[in-house]
């Protein structure tokens, strides 16, 4: 095959998404976050994994990506939507069952008025500055909204991954303060919140990055690995050139094998000349820049040419990569082109 293979492993997913649910209370129920067709590694495979796993709620960004995942699970789980009631959404929000989080007076208006009665929770901003109501226009219409009563109130933690953080605690404060004593279920934390300690964690969590194998989930399992099939290979003399631009040249003679890979497939450009990619447990740096289709690395080192290097595994993982890039695993995740032959694994079957 002259495109790459993405395995994914479906049973690390569910392995971290139980992980995720046993660092809460039994009271504490876990959800899972799977926007961005579960963060670039297929909706269709993972979310019903996650649902055999036993997850029960979902959260996604977009009302289109809530249908589609309807559609995947069928009835039964709960399927929020981060981004609320949009203007257009109300059709596909009440044909789907689908729980729109809402961010806004305009918002709470709409879906009050055109799905009375239909589930909905309300987002508040904290003190991150994208996404939810502020205080004060909470404090304006929070008797008319707890009427109609919500399934849950929730806030987004901005520096959940920086323990020490002083926003933190702002958050934490501002949350309660805005939500105590109400009786309406409450979610404060995604993975970077979950392992902040009980405290952050109220009735229900939502676990993303983690399920995936990305930080702050420094014990989770590794997800993916990205092989990149050996399309070609040359020696190089000394004094010779790798890629556009003369980005290597050669100070002797060099065994060099062509990836079929690059930033078409979510390698970002900012890997050139920086990046390693893995023979087993064996190194080869990429030579050159990273250009749209492929990349060059070194295998002068290796006793025999393999098919394919790995570029994502065991020894390198998203995150790994990503602070190579300069970016972080979240982009890495989400970028992954639609070229590579997507394979999933759970168990022994594949």
């Amino acid at each position: 095959m002259a495109t790459g293979t993405l395995t994914i492993d479906l049973d690390a997913i569910c392995a971290n998404w139980r992980a995720m649910d046993r660092a809460t209370a039994a009271s504490v129920q876990t959800a899972a976050v799977v926007k961005a067709d579960a963060y670039g590694l297929g909706a269709a495979r993972v979310a019903r994994a996650l649902a055999q796993a036993g997850a029960r709620r979902f959260f996604v960004a977009a009302t289109e990506e809530g249908a589609a995942l309807r559609q995947i699970l069928g009835p039964g789980p709960e399927i929020s939507v981060l981004s609320g009631h949009m203007a257009g959404d109300t059709d596909m929000i009440g044909d789907l069952d689908l729980v729109p989080m809402l961010n806004s007076l305009d918002q709470i208006t709409r879906h009050l008025e055109t799905l009375p009665g239909r589930p909905f929770g309300i987002q508040l901003d904290t003190g991150m500055n994208r996404l939810g109501m502020e205080p004060d226009d909470w404090a304006a219409v929070a008797g008319i909204v707890l009427e109609a009563r919500p399934q849950l109130l929730m806030s987004h933690l901005a520096c959940s991954d920086m323990p020490d953080a002083d926003l933190n605690l702002q958050q934490l404060d501002t949350f309660r303060a805005l939500t105590d004593g109400l009786g309406i279920a409450r979610s404060l934390s995604a993975t970077g919140g979950i392992l902040l300690g009980p405290d952050y964690h109220f009735d229900l969590t939502r676990p993303g990055i983690g399920l995936y194998g990305g930080d702050p989930f420094a014990q989770a399992q590794k997800v993916v690995t990205l092989s990149l099939p050996i399309i070609q290979t040359r020696m190089v003399e000394a004094g010779e050139y790798v890629g556009y631009a003369m980005g290597w040249q050669a100070t002797a003679p060099t065994h060099v094998a062509t990836l079929a890979a690059g930033y078409a497939d979510g390698l970002p450009r900012a890997l050139s000349g920086k990046a390693t990619v893995w023979a087993g447990d064996i190194p080869c740096p990429v030579l050159g820049r990273v250009s749209m289709d492929m990349i060059a690395a070194d295998i002068s080192h290796l006793a025999e040419v393999p098919d394919a290097l790995d570029i994502l595994g065991p020894q390198q993982g998203v995150d790994d990569l990503a602070a190579i890039a300069g970016t972080i695993g979240y982009e890495i995740l989400t970028s992954l082109g639609a070229r590579y032959a997507r394979r999933y694994v759970s168990g022994t079957s594949a």
